[in-house]
């Protein structure tokens, strides 16, 4: 039996500019249309119910074979996971590694700009933390 390594990740929290929440505020009066601002496109990119989840999943374990992650998941069906898997890997936010063998063998894991995602999803941990039982 194969034992398995725990990653525990520590994650320096930077201090946000409160200019830079009004930036996109700007932006979105200057276009009255909030998917052009920078915050919708974050939205776009990680929006949705499965995709911070595959994010941190992958952040926690990586790589990662498709059924695996499917089995860790739980709820989610093939079809979902192959389509949030295939619009995170278009924005650049997941590596999709395929080794030419039989059977199939794919494997999952961050790009360099997810990884800059990370603190971020750090900060919400924290946050559903303080505020779960309030």
């Amino acid at each position: 039996m194969t034992s398995k390594k725990k990653i525990v990740r520590t994650f320096l929290i930077a201090t946000i500019r409160k200019d830079s929440a009004n930036m996109s505020m700007n932006d979105y009066k200057e276009k009255g249309n909030i998917q052009e601002t920078p915050f919708g496109y974050t939205l776009s990119v990680v929006g949705g119910k499965w995709k911070m989840l595959i994010i941190y999943l992958l952040a926690e374990n990586q790589p990662v074979r498709f059924n695996e992650m499917k089995r860790r998941i739980g709820a989610i069906t093939f079809r979902t996971l192959s389509s949030q898997l295939k619009e995170l890997e278009a924005d650049g936010i997941v590596l999709r590694k395929e080794y030419p063998q039989i059977p199939p063998k794919v494997e999952y894991s961050l790009t360099q700009k997810a990884e800059t995602l990370l603190p971020v999803l750090e900060q919400l941990c924290e946050w559903g933390e303080k505020n779960r039982n309030s």
